[in-house]
């Protein structure tokens, strides 16, 4: 195992150049915008080449199913006249849009960017919890430390056999440039006070696009402009947006929309701009849509799927709820609707009015819940205070989807604080740290 003591002796450094270059998320609490440091943890995650690869193969395999499944829902919906997937899985979705129906994005592509989330359990297998393929957000932050580790600890990356992270951007821009239609590559950003400003700044500025709020794009004859400095306008081709689908546009989605550019799903309509992610892709990674991608990879690719899910069953159909409730205290509940770790309960932590109340709700409103087998995964060491000590943490894999999928080697390894918790998310005091992917 490669070492990494004297990056350990470097911990306040690292920390402190990361609180200099602003690394920070925020969170509205009680209608109060919080900014905090992203705790960063150095002792990194370490993923074995071989074991990589067997995890890029299954992630390329899942992003490439998912990206058909968006083209087939919104177009022909075979998987749902085949009976694959349940009609009121689609529609009841809070992510589908009917807005989309019959708008295909430029090259068919829909998930530009997956984040994709993936524990190791202590069986040393992988299993998949969740796919996000809206607004992923994250891969900032392993760029900056690895960047930041470099200066402070040059020796441990001199002497460590290990795949460089800081091509990123170059995917990222690859990405890009494979569906830009002609014009500018902009990074839309909702402003200042959105929890994931850094990144959207630091990713701009990496792929040498421009930063933009939605005051400075407008449409002109059905085509998207950015007002320049002098008075002027240039040609966007491509947008990279960190803003949620109800309000990108006002005339089409949420009219309330103060932060979106009015009419730009027409220009995307016409083909005459590309936007990464699609509007409409968070009928893909609803949680209950979750239950069937592995349906998906056999009906789509005809191939078995190579990682796993999590043990997961859906209360909608009637046999998963007896198994729910006859097994409610060893799983965890999560509303599909929910994210960021909410929504999520565990049966063996609720008091006895608790439970009554959720089984009432569940058993009103199924189609809103999966239920899980809890994993128990595996711990990684962090450093608190002088001491190491044992954690729970996940992994969020980014796959790029260009002229091909592109996985990351790298990605976001977060951990909980919390010794009694399983949620590792930074809205929920979580920290991070850089994942290490060993050459061959």
């Amino acid at each position: 195992m490669p070492g990494y003591d004297m990056l350990l002796d470097q911990t306040d450094a690292v920390n402190e150049l990361l609180a200099r270059y602003g690394v920070k998320f925020g969170i509205y609490k009680n209608g109060t915008f919080n900014e905090q440091l992203f705790p960063f943890d150095p002792i990194p995650r370490i993923i074995e080449a071989g074991e990589f690869d067997y995890l890029e193969r299954g992630l390329k395999q899942r992003v490439v199913a998912l990206n058909m499944f968006l083209k087939d829902i919104y177009s022909k919906k075979q998987i749902v006249k085949d009976k694959v997937i349940p009609e009121d899985f689609i529609f009841a979705s809070s992510g589908y849009m009917a807005e989309c129906e019959d708008v295909t994005p430029v090259k068919d592509i829909y998930s530009h960017i997956s984040g994709i989330d993936l524990v190791k359990g202590k069986d040393d297998h992988w299993y998949i919890l969740e796919d996000n393929l809206r607004v992923p957000s994250g891969a900032s932050y392993p760029m900056i430390a690895r960047n930041l580790c470099r200066r402070c600890s040059p020796e441990t990356f001199r002497d460590t056999r290990l795949q460089d992270n800081r091509d990123y951007a170059k995917l990222l821009r690859r990405t890009m440039d494979n569906v830009n239609v002609g014009g500018e590559s902009v990074v839309l950003t909702p402003g200042r006070y959105n929890s994931a400003y850094f990144e959207h700044s630091y990713l701009a500025e990496q792929t040498g696009s421009i930063l933009v709020s939605g005051h400075e794009l407008f449409v002109d004859d059905d085509k998207l402009y950015y007002r320049t400095a002098d008075g002027g306008k240039t040609r966007v081709g491509v947008v990279y947006r960190r803003i949620s689908d109800d309000f990108m546009d006002p005339m089409n989605f949420n009219p309330e929309s103060l932060i979106g550019i009015p009419h730009i799903y027409d220009v995307i309509r016409k083909g005459n701009l590309a936007l990464m992610n699609a509007i409409g892709n968070g009928v893909a990674d609803d949680k209950g849509i979750y239950y069937f991608v592995p349906k998906m990879i056999k009906y789509y690719l005809g191939e078995e799927p190579v990682l796993s899910n999590a043990p997961t069953y859906l209360p909608f159909y009637e046999e998963d709820m007896k198994y729910t409730l006859d097994k409610f205290d060893n799983l965890v509940l999560k509303d599909v609707a929910e994210a960021g770790g909410y929504g999520v309960v565990f049966g063996n932590k609720m008091t006895k009015e608790q439970k009554a109340s959720f089984i009432e709700l569940l058993k009103k409103e199924p189609r809103r819940f999966i239920a899980q087998e809890v994993i128990d995964f595996q711990d990684l060491d962090i450093i608190e205070g002088n001491e190491r000590v044992a954690r729970k943490a996940d992994l969020r894999a980014f796959v790029l989807m260009a002229d091909e999928p592109l996985v990351w080697k790298s990605g976001l390894t977060r951990f909980s604080r919390n010794p009694d918790s399983f949620i590792v998310n930074s809205s929920q005091g979580g920290g991070f740290k850089d994942t290490w992917v060993l050459s061959h």
